[in-house]
């Protein structure tokens, strides 16, 4: 596959696309040729990032501040970009938030939060491009889970939970569209080099642990033995875009140094 502006033409919505993962999938995507519109909560950071894309790869960017847990915020978002744009021609849902705590310290506001962001927000913008993606008889939804909806982790019952439905979302509807010219699927990083993971070595500095101990601790499970870097997650996604997957679908790709086979 020549990443040479394959997507030329094409357009992307990435969600939580202004930092970590999300930018550096804008970012790839841009430079295959995709127009992009970046989605978030933060617009300073939304706006820098579409600046930067159409500055270094010359393609039309945009941004739209949105709270993908908001129903009324993704509907004004998305007809933004539709008006703006036009239909989006890829989907990446990406926004997520994670929470480190224990399940008896789990209050149902940190439960409903996990749930309502990781997964009702990547249905409710998977929901407003599917309909352009049906008529047209092709589109791709990337949908970035992580391995927490592939396995348990200890103190994040929450998230796994919201984790674990991105996945059978994926797989249910990859079923639904499978005929219809559109692919589905997940990508599950492990911990990533990004604000998340330092989150993560945060709760163990915070537990007790040194900052060295803490990130051993969440690089033990590695068998790759460093965190992944965001690039890496965004040349799956890339790949996923691409003509050259277009049957697969349905798929939990794991990005994640061998820890889950």
């Amino acid at each position: 596959m020549s990443n040479e502006r394959l997507l030329e033409g094409r357009l992307a919505v990435v969600t939580g696309g202004g930092r970590g993962i999300g930018a550096a999938i804008a970012d790839r995507l841009a430079a295959a040729g995709a127009r992009v519109a970046v989605l978030g909560r933060d617009r300073d950071e939304l706006m820098k990032r579409a600046r930067a894309l159409t500055d270094e790869h010359g393609v039309e960017a945009k941004f739209m501040a949105c709270d993908v847990a908001d129903e009324d915020a993704v509907a004004r978002a998305f007809d933004g970009i539709r008006r703006t744009m036009g239909d989006p021609h890829i989907l990446v849902n990406n926004a997520g938030q994670s929470a480190g705590v224990a399940f008896t310290e789990t209050t149902r506001e940190t439960w409903d939060r996990m749930i309502a962001v990781n997964l009702t927000g990547t249905f409710l913008c998977t929901q407003q491009v599917l309909p352009a993606m049906l008529s047209a008889g092709a589109g791709r939804v990337i949908n970035i889970a992580s391995t927490a909806g592939l396995k348990g982790y200890s103190h994040t019952a929450a998230y796994c939970a919201a984790k674990h439905g991105v996945i059978g979302m994926t797989r249910s509807l990859a079923m639904e569209t499978a005929k219809k010219g559109i692919t589905v699927n997940a990508v599950c990083p492990g911990y990533t080099d990004t604000d998340m993971a330092a989150s993560a070595i945060r709760t163990l500095v915070d537990a007790g642990r040194t900052e060295e101990d803490a990130r051993k601790a969440i690089t033990r499970v590695m068998p790759i033995g460093r965190l992944i870097r965001p690039e890496e997650v965004a040349s799956a996604v890339l790949w996923l875009c691409s003509d050259d997957a277009a049957s697969v679908t349905g798929q939990s790709i794991a990005v994640a140094g061998g820890e889950v086979m």
